[in-house]
């Protein structure tokens, strides 16, 4: 592959805390989490145009102009359809990291404008399909209203709904009683927050099935 000076990402470690926003933010693939650190997995995958910028909150992220290989979009189509294998037959449908609710900053800019999914941690495993039925389109934060304290889980709610236009909130959540606690949980920060967000409720069966959307 030929070789030229051309624009290309630079990722400063120092600088990098490997919280992994630029990660789904590059549609090549060219960026990924290794030993705690983002890195570009290949000058050829690079295209150059700076999408992951934005998402860096450490500004660790920049364009800087050297040799590299030139920008090949086979080799991101090649590169790009070995991840879909190695991920199983239905591609991932995640757009945003960090997903657990204790880390998810506030003002994390996938928030603003968001189709919000608010999921407990139980459901990507019942719900076989949890990546096409659910995931496809949304935004995902994930919590387990029984196992974790939720006092500073309904804090930060509140201030996610005060300080992002989320356009809608969908909760899912498992049949069993104590996972009902997550609804209530989201819908005291709707309120707390003074938000009135479209807000939907889906209850999963401990076999995987869909069994009631309720609309709130």
């Amino acid at each position: 592959m030929a070789r030229q000076v051309r624009k290309i990402v630079r990722i400063d470690e120092e600088k990098c805390n490997g919280c992994g926003l630029c990660v789904p933010s590059c549609e090549e693939g060219a960026i990924q989490i290794i030993d705690g650190k983002a890195r570009l997995v290949e000058d050829r995958l690079c295209d150059g145009l700076g999408n992951c910028l934005g998402e860096c909150p450490q500004d660790a992220i920049t364009i800087e102009e050297r040799e590299a290989e030139e920008f090949d979009e086979e080799a991101v189509t090649e590169h790009l359809g070995t991840a879909a294998v190695v991920a199983g037959a239905q591609p991932s449908q995640l757009r945003n990291w960090p997903v657990q609710l204790t880390l998810v900053p506030p003002h994390a800019p996938w928030l603003d404008g968001a189709d919000l999914l608010i999921s407990a941690d139980c459901v990507p495993y019942a719900l076989g399909g949890f990546h096409g039925e659910l995931l496809a389109g949304k935004r995902v934060i994930t919590a387990c209203p029984k196992l974790d304290d939720v006092q500073p889980y309904l804090a930060k709610l509140v201030e996610i709904f005060r300080r992002t236009d989320i356009r809608r909130v969908t909760v899912a959540r498992m049949e069993v009683p104590c996972c009902a606690g997550l609804v209530a949980l989201v819908g005291q920060a709707l309120e707390a927050s003074g938000r009135s967000t479209p807000f939907e409720e889906l209850v999963i069966s401990i076999e995987g099935r869909q069994l009631v959307s309720v609309g709130a």
